[in-house]
């Protein structure tokens, strides 16, 4: 384990091949994150990261650190992104919340995100895809899949499933890309936007209820009272967590899975041979191969300790790199070899949605409609092909994220 911090880039945090000369390092490797400024310890080792994950002597929210001070590396983040101080109350919850605190908003979450529920938009996915590519295949253009495809079904999921009118749909998803866009002069109004929609759709679900998880967090506020009553402001936190983080990563997830097959002849034609390993094998492996979300969000010690014998100080911070975790050599056999008939080990085989109390609430709805686009655009339908060059873009704190991709259905 060595003191001296290397500097990554986004590039390198992207790129599964540059890990290894991290994990010669040990359980532990001295790193900043792409335009961050503060070390963190950062842990590349499948094994290594489950056990710091679980760790109660890691916590998330630094607030918490007796005689903490400066900003922390999300407050960097916010700085980054050039956003106003007033809306970073909007920006800790769930995410950034540890034990009986976070235990009480995830389990309210939870209990909304159902199996029943999930899988009821299954049909209108397949058919809000399934028209898409007609239509574009009919007109033979070349279009970005993010916007065709990306952002049309990730948004569709998500937003039915919080409640989202259906009018109201494509102006969130719009709103929402202009908020992960990364520019101040679009950033930060798309924001406000966020909020005061998040506030007027509260307000109405609280007479109007529907089948959606915001009517079920009031309805369960209604029924235990003020003990597990949610604030205002953790409402609209999270709505703004989830619409966040459950449009835009699937929906550039989505295009990257489809972008892989493409790469991967060999392995596509052996989906179209085996249609029935798709959602057993293929998007299990995706999700280890592509990981959506390349960092996990930093953990600070709360004490002086050893981890996995790597001495860490009180308020030092530690992340995982889950794109290293799942190509750790120790753990998957040719890790950085595309295999859609792997047989991954128990539970999900992977740490795509993270591991411990923060794993991602959003994980069966992400499983879902990545096995939706690829049925219908590669398997149903064969003509889709790339039509130009692919664009990245680096974000603080983490990796390239693909955000053009021209395609011709």
């Amino acid at each position: 384990m060595s003191e001296q911090a290397v500097s990554l880039t986004s590039e390198f945090v992207s790129n599964p091949a540059r890990y290894p000369e991290l994990r010669e390092q040990g359980p532990l490797a001295r790193v900043v994150l792409p335009q961050l400024e503060t070390p963190v310890w950062l842990v590349t080792g499948y094994e290594d990261a489950k056990a710091a994950l679980n760790d109660p002597r890691f916590i998330r929210d630094s607030t918490k650190l007796p005689g903490q001070e400066g900003p922390s590396l999300v407050d960097q983040m916010i700085a980054a992104y050039g956003l106003p101080a007033e809306y970073s109350q909007y920006l800790g919850i769930l995410m950034l919340q540890d034990g009986t605190e976070h235990a009480r908003v995830r389990k309210l979450l939870t209990r909304s995100f159902t199996a029943r529920r999930v899988n009821a938009s299954r049909p209108r996915l397949e058919q809000l895809t399934a028209g898409i590519a007609a239509t574009r295949s009919a007109k033979g253009e070349v279009v970005d899949l993010i916007e065709a495809i990306g952002y049309p079904v990730a948004g569709e999921a998500l937003c039915r499933l919080i409640g989202v009118d259906e009018a109201d749909r494509a102006d969130v998803q719009s709103t929402i890309r202009q908020y992960a866009s990364g520019n101040p002069e679009t950033f930060v109004p798309a924001l406000q936007s966020i909020v005061e929609y998040a506030k007027d759709l509260i307000a109405r679900r609280r007479t109007e209820r529907g089948d959606d998880l915001i009517s079920d967090l009031l309805g369960a506020a209604d029924e235990a009272g003020a003990k597990v009553a949610l604030s205002e402001t953790e409402l609209i936190a999270i709505f703004l967590l989830l619409v966040n983080t459950g449009i835009t990563p699937p929906a550039e997830f989505l295009c990257r899975a489809v972008l892989t097959l493409l790469d991967h002849p060999d392995q596509l034609a052996k989906l179209r041979a085996q249609p029935e390993i798709l959602g057993s094998h293929a998007v299990p492996e995706l999700l280890r191969f592509l990981t959506s979300a390349p960092m996990s969000a930093p953990m600070y010690a709360t004490e002086d300790l050893e981890f996995q014998g790597c001495p860490v100080k009180q308020g030092e911070a530690v992340s995982a790199s889950l794109l290293a975790l799942n190509h750790d050599p120790r753990e998957f056999a040719a890790p950085g070899k595309l295999d859609l008939t792997r047989e991954l080990g128990s539970g999900t085989g992977h740490m795509a949605f993270g591991h411990g109390p923060h794993l991602c609430i959003g994980a069966a709805l992400s499983r879902m409609q990545t096995e939706v686009v690829i049925d219908q655009l590669l398997l149903k339908h064969e003509g889709l092909q790339v039509a130009g060059e692919r664009e990245y873009r680096g974000q603080p704190g983490e990796g390239m994220h693909l955000i053009n991709l021209p395609v011709r259905f």
